[in-house]
């Protein structure tokens, strides 16, 4: 297993919160916030370390904005097919775009795709503006939601994870971007977007060939989702999850940086996803297992017998005369 051979990582991951802060280690000279795998039927944790140190999400802030879209399209508030018109404060956004321009209009399962797929900031807040009217509104509504949610150490600022220097930053934690992803799988449409590995993005008079930035859906079987996360204040984050039969679980991983910059800090992040997806399905399946067995071994209670009746007499002619002439 692959997890062996990042083992000094998981080491230092395993040291009391306040020496990780100045002296976590590893011998790459990588390090990493916290990670989880969680059972994504239950939540219940399957692996974890350092679940609860904080860190940034980048992108993978585009979850919640997603699952408020979504829960708006379960409230019957719009649709996949309802039409979002692009505001000026969409168009001023940075980072990774598809390059909205004011006054166009998409549907909002076109905008999901390109939010999930390119990881469109610009699509984040046309979405936001759309549904709270502001961005601030929105990130209020985000912030509302996570509380509800249980994430407790969680704070949004964005709808869609792109800060810069010292901030404000999203801030969150490994364990409660699980708690997100587990209540975001409850929604199958979901990941119909987040397994699309290439999709046409028509824009008028330009369309854009917008392609996955997760790799895992090409390498780990089962993969279908969800969203990966990078920028230079936040390093490199994943949530992802894979599916095996009927069993399907979550994987996050949070901050991973290292001295080479992006790439390895983004390898880094794919492998360690990789490997918690493994060992999560391989425990799944080990209980599934058990409880198996368990099952098999139980005494085999057979019911009490009935006793026996005796066989209804027939009547003859006499007892029907004994029964005409008793009083």
């Amino acid at each position: 297993m692959r997890f062996a051979a990042i083992a000094a990582l998981l080491l230092c991951l395993s040291c009391p919160a306040e020496a990780a802060v100045t002296t976590r280690y590893s011998t790459a000279g990588m390090t990493v916030d916290g990670m989880i795998c969680v059972d994504a039927a239950t939540g219940a944790v399957l692996a974890q370390e350092k679940a609860d140190y904080p860190g940034h999400p980048a992108s993978v802030t585009k979850l919640m904005t997603t699952l408020l879209v979504l829960e708006d399209i379960r409230a019957n508030k719009l649709t996949l097919r309802s039409r979002v018109t692009v505001t000026k404060e969409a168009i001023r956004t940075g980072g990774n775009q598809v390059w909205l321009a004011v006054g166009e209009s998409f549907t909002v399962e076109e905008l999901l795709y390109a939010l999930m797929i390119q990881s469109a900031n610009d699509v984040a807040v046309a979405l936001a503006v759309d549904r709270e009217g502001s961005t601030p509104a929105f990130v209020a509504r985000m912030n509302r939601r996570a509380a509800e949610l249980g994430m407790s150490r969680t704070t949004f600022v964005t709808p869609n994870g792109l800060t810069y220097g010292k901030g404000p930053h999203d801030t969150t934690t490994a364990r409660d971007l699980a708690k997100l992803a587990v209540v975001l799988c409850q929604f199958p449409e979901l990941l119909r977007f987040t397994s699309t590995k290439q999709y046409v993005f028509r824009r008028p008079g330009k369309p854009l060939e917008l392609t996955n930035h997760n790799h895992l859906l090409n390498s780990f079987p089962g993969c279908d989702g969800l969203k990966t996360g990078w920028t230079v204040a936040a390093h490199a984050s994943i949530v992802t999850t894979a599916k095996d039969k009927d069993l399907r679980v979550i994987a996050v991983v949070l901050g991973c940086q290292s001295p080479g910059g992006a790439k390895p800090e983004q390898r880094l992040r794919d492998s360690l996803a990789a490997d918690l997806m493994t060992q999560g399905l391989g425990k799944l399946k080990q209980l599934e297992a058990e409880k198996t067995l368990k099952l098999a071994q139980l005494p085999t209670i057979t019911p009490p017998r009935k006793p026996a009746q005796k066989p209804k007499k027939e009547e003859g002619f006499w007892d029907w005369l004994g029964d005409l002439f008793s009083f």
